[in-house]
């Protein structure tokens, strides 16, 4: 009878690591799955790392083209490549040279109104494996520029990483705020961001009690935002943050996994204007889970 209770305690045992073994290895696919699709969308001609030019518009005509005497100078345009106007109501459009053979989304067009950044389909055009659309930073107005052929594209050293830990995948309680606060976060531009914080997460680690303030960047949004630093930022990690993304709680809890934690575009060039963590969301903690610091070069 002993022998059986014992034998029967060790076939559970197996069966039990069985399980959780599979558990775990399922677990490691999700994420280098995830870390495959995170490398595709920077690596993408109109990723990231294509970004080779952030111009900022003044108010009234700025000229665009390769030629020196433009505004904006724009390398692999045409010397002339036509006239942004700002006009004193706040509206943008831009009138193209014929001969240019630019496409205006995508259509042959020499006159089109700009819609930027804060609209769902900001207005792109494009010349060769060049494109740009207009940004608006808090009033700020500025040409993002793309180039299929950049450097930093062909170049990419690829991402490092920690290694893939469960432990990291932290289920954390959620205390909602009703009404919603509001999170103050500068960029990187100097200005000050406000985003509704619906609720704050609150986890253990090694004993002791941390908090993170996730924002909504959209109304409507199925995920919130954090952005976040620790005590490995600026040495094994990025220094100025690094940005996860959660599903939204239910239930009173909400996962953080912190093996998804990622490097904001700043990391991989000049030319974006990343938030930086707020003072809230800097935890008295190494995280040594998600990726490390990029090793590439701007």
């Amino acid at each position: 009878m002993i022998r059986m209770l014992v034998l029967t305690a060790v076939v559970m045992s197996a069966g039990i690591a069985a399980v959780s073994a599979a558990a775990s290895d399922a677990y490691t696919r999700e994420i280098e799955h995830w870390r495959a699709q995170r490398v595709a969308r920077l690596t993408a001609p109109d990723g990231w790392l294509a970004l080779v030019g952030l111009d900022w518009l003044k108010p009234g005509t700025n000229t665009l083209g390769a030629a020196r005497d433009n505004d904006i100078v724009l390398p692999k345009a045409p010397p002339h490549l036509g006239v942004i106007e700002w006009s004193g109501d706040g509206r943008l459009s831009i009138t193209l040279d014929p001969a240019s053979g630019a496409l205006i989304d995508g259509k042959p067009g020499t006159h089109a109104a700009l819609q930027d950044d804060s609209h769902a389909r900001p207005t792109t055009v494009s010349f060769g494996t060049v494109s740009f659309y207009v940004i608006d930073r808090n009033g700020k107005k500025g040409l993002r520029v793309r180039d299929a052929d950049a450097p930093a594209r062909r170049q990419f050293a690829g991402i490092e990483s920690f290694p893939i830990d469960p432990a990291w995948r932290i289920v954390a309680k959620w205390v909602p705020f009703d009404p919603p606060h509001k999170l103050e976060t500068p960029n990187v531009l100097g200005q000050i961001d406000t985003f509704p914080v619906p609720g704050k997460a609150v986890f253990e680690r090694d004993g002791q009690v941390f908090e993170l303030y996730p924002v909504t960047e959209v109304p409507g949004d199925r995920q919130l935002f954090l952005i976040f630093a620790d005590r490995t930022s600026g040495k094994e990690t990025y220094g100025a943050a690094r940005f996860l993304y959660a599903d939204m709680p239910m239930d009173g809890r909400i996962v953080l996994d912190f093996n998804k934690a990622y490097n904001p575009p700043c990391a991989f060039t000049p030319y974006a204007t990343c938030p930086l963590a707020p003072p809230e969301n800097r935890l008295d903690l190494r995280v040594t889970a998600g990726e490390r610091k990029y090793r590439g070069e701007h």
